[in-house]
């Protein structure tokens, strides 16, 4: 009797024992199960001719309600399946490793990154250098003085009076001033001090530096032609002034309307399970997908007309994007290319707008053409290529800046293979009111369709800050 009441008491001490056992290494024995499942049914698959495949992933509950994946590589696959949501954030990164060669205006605005838009209209503000250069709106004759007027201050009539204010030097492009006797032509051009501003179209009062005798009255302005270039110089100051007339840049208000962009793609569920000579999947319809979808964005981002219109259908309204080849400040317009062309180009591209020195040059086939066309000098070298932004340029250097390089389809697609846009990446903004997401939809539950179905968005628009730094390169007849 005692030896089956002590045998008892151990039989229950060992399971007391191994339960405890159980208990503290429950992970281990549910990673062994597990295990020998995955081993059994890649021996199963071996058996039955199967391609011999890495381990199958086994999902398990952890202890907090997540889930662990072992045996096993996380792939999206799993995580898709397993937890939606969890790539999103990731979305935008990838896109940009889709053909980004062929789309490398959304290309640049993905890599600089965006800003959130709390509205699906985007206002902003556009601030450009002050012009320095204006031309004579009328001519102004060295006679042509009344007799409260003895020559030495005139009235000029500018294109722009709102450029100059008083105590502006202003050099005056192609005429020439006079030494100190005032009868001989200097090697300088005229220099012209500016006394008053009369306001908007009444002209600038001014007076001659290196002015002309005229009638015995030295320092008189000489006659300027009409459409003669002045330059904008230095202020001059007295030896008793204290103040200046102010400066101002007022900003000015610019809008664009962000698109939503969608691209939907479907698998039936006997596709995903049917046998294919080719593995093509979903995923590979995904990638397909954002390609075409971010050539359409191409396009609309680049020659896009801002507007609004009512689907009487939906009974919403659609909203279209402005492009940005509407909004570059400045257009530089050639009928043949050569040296000195292209020397144009660059000084137009780089001077007087206070943007970077390097900027890029997208165009159709018929511009990069004309250009791979040059016999290049120490003074405009075509370099090396170069890798920015994830994509492969050709540098184009001069004395002014560097351009970067690049064949788009796009404008040969949109009509416009002979022309081109000079961007400066610096100034270029996207604004998103819906980030690129992936979301998959669940239509066989809801019973729409028996399908895999997955829906790209975004909603987004192109800004383009200091337009007169970005220039439109257009083929004239």
């Amino acid at each position: 009797m005692k030896n089956e009441m002590f045998c008892t008491k151990n039989a229950v001490s060992a399971t007391v024992k191994a339960a405890r056992w159980m208990s503290r290494h429950r992970a281990m024995i549910i990673l062994a199960i597990a295990t020998a499942l995955a081993f059994v049914t890649f021996l199963a698959d071996c058996s039955n001719g199967g391609a011999m495949l890495a381990m199958a992933a086994i999902v398990i509950p952890g202890a907090e309600g997540g889930k662990h994946v072992v045996d096993g590589p996380l792939t999206t696959d799993v995580t898709r399946e397993e937890a939606p949501g969890m790539l999103l954030n990731e979305v935008d990164r990838e896109i940009t490793k889709i053909r980004p060669m062929a789309t490398p205006v959304d290309q640049l605005s993905r890599q600089a990154g965006s800003k959130h838009a709390k509205s699906m209209i985007v206002d902003y503000y556009n601030v450009d250098t002050k012009p320095t250069t204006a031309k004579a709106a009328r001519f102004l004759d060295e006679d042509d003085n009344d007799e409260n007027n003895d020559g030495t201050r005139r009235i000029l009539f500018t294109d722009n009076d709102q450029i100059f204010d008083v105590s502006d030097t202003i050099l005056v492009q192609g005429v020439k001033g006079y030494e100190d006797d005032g009868e001989t032509l200097s090697a300088n051009d005229l220099e012209l001090y500016v006394l008053e501003r009369n306001g908007a179209g009444n002209g600038i009062v001014v007076k001659a530096v290196n002015g002309k005798t005229i009638n015995g009255v030295a320092g008189c302005v000489p006659s300027i032609a009409q459409n003669s270039v002045l330059i904008r110089m230095g202020r001059a100051a007295s030896e008793l002034d204290v103040m200046s007339p102010q400066f101002e840049a007022l900003p000015q208000k610019a809008q664009n309307f962000c698109q939503i962009f969608k691209m939907q793609i479907e698998q039936s569920t006997l596709q995903r399970l049917q046998n294919k000579e080719v593995g093509w999947s979903l995923t590979d319809q995904e990638e397909a997908a954002v390609y075409d979808m971010r050539l359409g964005m191409e396009k609309s981002f680049l020659f896009g007309r801002k507007g609004r219109v009512w689907d009487p259908v939906k009974k919403e309204m659609i909203m279209f994007t402005g492009g940005i080849w509407y909004q570059a400040g400045q257009q530089f317009d050639y009928t043949n290319f050569t040296s000195e062309r292209i020397v144009e180009m660059m000084r137009t591209a780089f001077t007087g707008n206070a943007g970077s020195k390097r900027k890029v040059l997208i165009g159709g086939s018929g511009l990069i053409s004309a250009l791979n066309k040059q016999d290049y000098t120490k003074v405009i070298t075509a370099g090396e290529s170069v890798a920015k932004w994830g994509i492969d340029f050709t540098e184009l250097r001069s004395k002014f800046g560097t351009l970067y390089v690049l064949m788009s389809e796009v404008f040969d697609e949109c009509g416009r293979a002979d022309d081109g846009l000079i961007i400066d990446p610096e100034y270029m903004q996207k604004y998103s009111h819906v980030p690129f997401t992936a979301e998959s939809l669940n239509l066989k539950a809801s019973g729409v369709r028996n399908v895999d179905a997955t829906v790209l968005t975004e909603a987004s628009c192109l800004v383009l800050r200091y337009p007169k730094a970005h220039v439109r390169i257009v083929k004239t007849d």
